[in-house]
């Protein structure tokens, strides 16, 4: 009966360190760049855009140009998100790094 307690005990223990990772996942922003820094982008740990930077440079540019840079911006930013949560998860498994294709909420 002590092992399932000490199952029981330790799951809870998972699951606090968990609550504490996903809190410490939502405070992180990256900085995406794309055309060597004309255009940036601001994510937080939940994917949410919290800042947008256009060089003036890049205002010169027709349209697609810039719709593209921010994409390109975007999309560096969603990578570094999820390099730093799949850092964050890991430290909570032991140091076992994820599986490819691991999935954090974006």
């Amino acid at each position: 009966m002590t092992d399932f307690s000490k199952m029981l005990e330790q799951a809870k223990d998972v699951q606090k360190k968990m609550k504490e990772t996903q809190e410490s996942i939502k405070k992180i922003e990256v900085e995406g760049v794309a055309g060597g820094g004309l255009a940036k982008v601001y994510l937080n740990g939940d994917g949410e855009l919290i800042k947008l930077y256009i060089s003036p440079e890049i205002m010169r540019e027709n349209k697609e140009i810039l719709e593209d840079l921010i994409i390109a911006a975007h999309g560096d930013a969603k990578q570094k998100i999820k390099m730093k949560a799949s850092e964050e998860l890991s430290k909570i498994a032991g140091g076992i790094p994820l599986p490819s294709g691991f999935k954090w909420p974006f």
